[in-house]
């Protein structure tokens, strides 16, 4: 079996190849970008399996087949979660989470065997794959517009520490210290606000993580925030988010 494994990070790479020559397999190459890749392939016999990350040094693995029409089966090594796994489950292929274990690597290699032998089709949907796992590019709000009495103000995103909701109306907090009222509802602004840089801790509030100066215990297995300006009122992460809050901020 010709095993090629395209991985970015050489200390999972390694590990990956020595996990592999206790099954007696002896990968050709270790891979370690697109372009690297792509250039492999383009001058050697393409191998029977790869083991293959999504996330390279300089873009997603999927570029490769936009160069190279890849005639090997695939068993992706990932630490993406359940959406992305949904997309290997459709496509009927095998992936390892990382770190791998070795009992799954080897259920993934008697399963790409049985594959072979049974000579069902081992070729991806990776279209669809990309799809899901890299959905295009969303775009998010870059700057919020208040009224101020008879004058209109735009409001940098980068400016805003947290939204907040106070007697059923949104307000947005800013980096000065200032307070402005905002015709949104923080239901609307789920949709709006850039998803690694803002968080919905609680009903009431959506917090900049760039904002966060303190995070302290509190009662009942919440967290209390304390962000760089914002006083009006203690800011607790309920107790149902604080396990997502603590995967947002690591």
């Amino acid at each position: 079996m010709k095993v090629v494994i395209i991985e970015d990070e050489k200390p999972a790479a390694r590990r990956l190849n020595r996990m592999l020559n206790e099954f007696d397999i002896e990968p050709l190459t270790m891979l370690h970008s697109v372009e690297e890749s792509v250039n492999w392939f383009h001058n050697n016999e393409h191998p029977d399996l790869l083991f293959l990350d999504i996330q390279l040094s300089d873009g997603l693995s999927f570029e490769i087949f936009e160069e190279v029409e890849i005639k090997s089966a695939i068993i992706f090594t990932t630490a993406y979660d359940e959406y992305a796994l949904k997309a290997f489950k459709l496509n009927s292929i095998d992936y390892l989470l990382k770190p791998i274990d070795s009992d799954e690597l080897e259920n993934a290699i008697n399963q790409y065997k049985n594959l072979v032998n049974s000579n069902s089709n081992t070729r991806l949907n990776l279209e669809q794959i990309k799809d899901l796992i890299a959905p295009s590019e969303k775009s998010y709000k870059k700057r919020f517009t208040v009224k101020i009495g008879q004058h209109l103000k735009m409001i940098s995103i980068e400016s805003i520490e947290c939204f907040y909701s106070e007697n059923k109306s949104t307000h947005i907090h800013t980096t000065d210290n200032r307070s402005y009222l905002l015709e949104e509802s923080l239901e609307q602004l789920e949709e709006k606000l850039q998803p690694e840089t803002f968080f919905r801790v609680s009903r009431k509030y959506f917090v900049n993580i760039n904002s966060i100066k303190d995070i302290i215990s509190y009662t009942n297995s919440r967290l209390k925030l304390i962000l760089q300006s914002y006083n009006e009122a203690e800011i607790i992460v309920s107790r149902e988010r604080v396990k997502e809050f603590k995967n947002w901020i690591d």
